[in-house]
C-alpha cells in the first residue's frame, strides 16, 4: 500500500479559507441504527399528506443566523451566492455581542442588497436562538453554526417552529445528544422539511463522480480505506481564572474579567464539551466520504492517540482509528494537528482491482482511479479532468431548489449516523476500550446533563487544577491551568 503524495497540500483548512469570504437512531431514548445501511440512503418522506414548506409568496427565502462565526458567516454567504430566487439575511443571534456585530459588518460590506437585519432582530446569549428562529415563517430556513454542545437543541426547536434549516457540523458531542438529534430529525421528515448539513462533500462532482466509479466496480471490492487530516493545531491558552498567576507557557493569558465558561466557550475546538473535539468536529467529513465510498456504516473501532502538547486542551493532539465493517474490511483514520510535522488532507480507497485517490485535498479533490496499489502516472486508468465545483454552494443550492421547488430533500439522518460513525472513533481513542456501534449510539453517558439550562452563570464542566493544590482530585487537572487529556483505560465516555 502506497504511502499518500508527500507533495500534496493539506488544502485549505476551514470554509472561510476555501470560500476567501472577504473577497467575494430512532424517534426515541434508544438510537436503532443498522451499521448496514447504504450510508446517505434517505429514508422515505411521511406520507403525502405531510404539509408543503414553500418560500414565500415573493420567492424570497429569509434566514436566520445562529452561531455568527467563521462557518455561520461562510455559510450566510454561500446562500447568497446561489440562483433560482431571492435571498435575505433576516435575523441574527450568538452567545456574544462582538462576534455579532463582526458577522454583520462582514455580510454587509460583501452582500449589502442581501442583509436586512436591524437592532431589534439581533439576539444575544444563551436563549437568542429562539428569538431569531420566530422571526422566521414557512419557507425560511434556519442556519445553526455554533459548535456542537448547542446543535441539538437548535435543530430540535427550529422542526418544532416548523421552519427548513441548515445545519453545519458536527452535530452532536455525546450519545444522548446524537439520540435527540435523529429524534428530531424524525419529525422533520414528518413535517416535510427540507434539512441540509455542512457535509458540502456529498455535492461535490468530482466526489460523486469517483465514488460511482467505486460503487460501479472501478476498484473490485472495497477492503480497505484512509483518510487523513494531519496539519497545525488550535492552540489553547492556560485558564488563569484564579490569583497569582504564572504564565510559564508564555501564552496568551484570559482577561480576568472573563470566567472559566466563557472562557471554554470561546476556545471551543479545545473542549470536547464544547466542539465535540477536533476528531469529529474535524474529521467526520473524512469518515462520512469513506463510509459513503464503501456504502456502510462501520460495526466497531479500536483506537489509539496521546497529546505530546498540553496546549491541546483537554484532548489529544493525534488519533489513529481502526474501523470494522460488517463484512470485516477496514477503514484507518488518521488526526494528527502539530506544528512541524508532513501535512496532508486526503482519503483513499483500496479494492480488489486497484486503488483510487478519492480527495487530494480540500480546495483540488483531483480524484484518480489506479490499476494497482501503486499510485504513480504508469498505474493511471482515470482521473477526473474538470475543474470541480464549489461544493459549499453546491449543497446551499441543493437545499433552495428543494424548498422552492418542494422536493424531498432531508440530510438530517445521515448526519446523526455520520456522527455516531465519529463518537466511535473518539470513544475508543479517549477510553481505551473497544467500541461497537450499538455501544457508540446507546451510551447515556453525557457531558453537561442539561444544556437547555446553561447561562452565564453555570459552572463550567471541566475544571484545571492550580499549581500546589493538593486538595484537587487527581483527574481534574494539571499544574499551570492546564486542563487534563484524556486516560485510556480510566477515562470514561462510555
Amino acid at each position: 500500500m502506497s504511502a499518500p503524495d508527500s507533495n500534496a497540500s493539506c488544502g485549505c483548512k476551514s470554509r472561510r479559507d476555501f470560500l476567501k469570504f472577504s473577497g467575494r437512531l430512532a424517534a426515541a431514548s434508544t438510537l436503532t441504527l443498522s451499521p448496514r445501511l447504504s450510508a446517505g440512503a434517505p429514508r422515505p418522506l411521511a406520507g403525502a399528506n405531510a404539509p408543503s414548506i414553500y418560500a414565500g409568496e415573493n420567492n424570497t427565502i429569509k434566514l436566520a443566523l445562529v452561531g455568527c462565526g467563521g462557518r455561520g458567516t461562510g455559510a450566510v454567504a454561500d446562500a447568497f451566492s446561489t440562483t433560482g430566487g431571492p435571498v435575505k439575511l433576516h435575523a441574527m443571534a450568538d452567545l456574544f455581542e462582538q462576534r455579532l456585530a463582526g458577522s454583520l459588518k462582514n455580510l454587509k460590506e460583501g452582500f449589502a442588497d442581501k442583509v436586512d437585519v436591524p437592532p431589534q432582530r439581533q439576539f444575544v446569549g444563551f436563549d437568542a436562538y429562539k428569538k431569531a428562529i420566530d422571526c422566521l415563517k414557512p419557507g425560511d430556513v434556519a442556519v445553526l453554526a455554533t459548535h456542537a454542545a448547542f446543535r441539538p437543541l437548535h435543530f430540535e426547536y427550529a422542526v418544532a417552529k416548523g421552519v427548513n434549516v441548515f445545519m453545519e457540523k458536527s452535530f452532536a458531542v455525546d450519545s444522548p445528544a446524537v439520540r435527540r438529534l435523529l429524534k428530531a430529525a424524525e419529525v422533520s421528515q414528518q413535517k416535510n422539511l427540507k434539512v441540509g448539513v455542512g457535509f458540502m462533500w456529498r455535492h461535490s462532482k468530482a466526489r460523486q463522480e469517483v465514488i460511482q466509479r467505486i460503487h460501479d466496480g472501478a476498484i473490485g471490492q472495497v477492503h480497505t480505506l484512509r483518510i487523513y487530516r494531519v496539519h497545525g493545531p488550535i492552540h489553547c491558552p492556560p485558564w488563569h481564572g484564579l490569583p497569582a498567576r504564572e504564565n510559564t507557557a508564555k501564552m496568551a493569558v484570559p482577561p480576568a474579567n472573563v470566567n472559566e465558561l466563557v472562557f471554554q466557550l470561546q476556545n471551543p475546538n479545545s473542549f470536547t464539551w464544547v466542539s465535540s473535539g477536533f476528531f469529529i468536529d474535524w474529521h467526520c467529513h473524512n469518515i462520512d466520504v469513506a463510509c459513503w465510498a464503501k456504502g456502510a456504516w462501520p460495526v466497531s473501532a479500536q483506537a489509539m492517540g496521546g497529546r505530546c502538547y498540553e496546549q491541546s486542551g483537554n484532548q489529544f493532539d493525534h488519533y489513529t482509528v481502526e474501523y470494522t465493517f460488517g463484512d470485516g474490511t477496514k477503514l484507518f483514520a488518521f488526526s494528527r494537528h502539530m506544528n512541524g510535522c508532513w501535512e496532508t488532507y486526503s482519503d483513499y480507497a483500496h479494492g480488489s482491482k486497484g486503488s483510487a485517490v478519492i480527495m487530494t485535498s480540500l480546495g483540488a479533490p483531483k480524484p484518480r482511479i489506479y490499476k494497482s496499489h501503486n499510485m504513480v502516472p504508469q498505474e493511471l486508468v482515470w482521473e477526473y479532468g474538470p475543474e470541480d465545483c464549489n461544493p459549499y454552494i453546491a449543497e446551499w443550492q441543493v437545499l433552495l431548489d428543494a424548498i422552492r421547488h418542494n422536493k424531498p430533500h432531508n440530510e438530517a439522518r445521515r448526519a446523526g449516523e455520520a456522527n455516531v460513525a465519529a463518537l466511535m472513533g473518539r470513544m475508543a481513542a479517549h477510553t481505551g476500550q473497544y467500541i461497537t456501534w450499538e455501544q457508540a449510539a446507546n451510551s447515556d453517558f453525557q457531558f453537561v446533563k442539561d444544556i437547555d439550562s446553561m447561562t452565564f452563570d453555570s459552572p463550567a464542566p471541566i475544571h484545571p487544577r492550580l499549581r500546589g493544590d493538593r486538595l484537587a482530585p487527581a483527574d481534574a487537572g494539571g499544574p499551570d491551568g492546564i486542563y487534563p487529556a484524556p486516560q485510556p483505560g480510566i477515562t470514561k465516555e462510555v
